[in-house]
């Protein structure tokens, strides 16, 4: 089995291939489904019209906060994982390069907060807020990395599969797009519909590495 090698002072441990693969394939299910545990679980969060982001913030936001940063951290491990099995070409160097943005992504969106707004949490501003933090500007750029890298990567990575790994790669890429242009949704579901689309997408490319090394 391929590894990588991770030295410190006085050890040598090895972090199989396999695994970091397998961490990349978790990012998805971590994200959107512990978000989405929580919104709706948490009293008087509406998804119809706050975001997950805004999670971040009140009295449980550590969850969230902790949900982007782990998640963030599992991309950079798969983007490792990535780019040791895709050797090669244009796919393998700038396929894991994309991953890896992702995972800076997130990590910076958990890092940086949004303003309060939507009316979450109690007592924020029914719209959105007047004037804009500069950590909630840092956390949309965090936000726009992380969905931007990953549709990137669906076009880029569709040159490494068969005819049909590729038509679902470029199709990935498109319906999230559309997704993210539908007239009259609130943006809170059009970022959760499109994160279905390409983290769902994510996965499985992680899956179907993993699948493919084993063969």
């Amino acid at each position: 089995m391929t590894s990588t090698t991770l030295t410190r002072p006085g050890t040598t441990r090895a972090v199989p291939t396999a695994a970091l693969l397998t961490a990349g394939a978790a990012v998805g299910p971590l994200f959107l489904g512990l978000g989405l545990v929580q919104a709706y679980t948490r009293d008087g969060f509406d998804l119809s019209r706050q975001p997950l982001s805004l999670l971040t913030l009140g009295e449980h936001g550590w969850i969230q906060i902790a949900n982007f940063v782990l998640s963030g951290l599992l991309a950079l491990a798969g983007a490792a994982g990535l780019r040791r099995a895709l050797r090669g070409g244009q796919a393998g160097t700038w396929g894991p390069a994309l991953v890896a943005v992702l995972g800076v992504g997130l990590i910076v969106a958990g890092l940086l907060r949004p303003d309060p707004s939507m009316g979450w949490p109690a007592g924020a501003p029914a719209g959105e807020p007047e004037t804009m933090s500069w950590h909630s500007y840092g956390h949309g750029v965090g936000a726009m990395l992380s969905f931007g890298s990953l549709i990137v990567a669906c076009l880029v990575l569709a040159r490494r599969f068969g005819r049909l790994g590729a038509v679902l790669s470029v199709a990935a890429a498109v319906a999230t797009i559309a997704v993210m242009a539908l007239p009259e949704v609130a943006i809170s579901v059009q970022m959760v519909l499109g994160a279905l689309i390409v983290f769902g997408w994510l996965t499985a490319v992680f899956v179907h590495v993993l699948i493919e090394r084993n063969h």
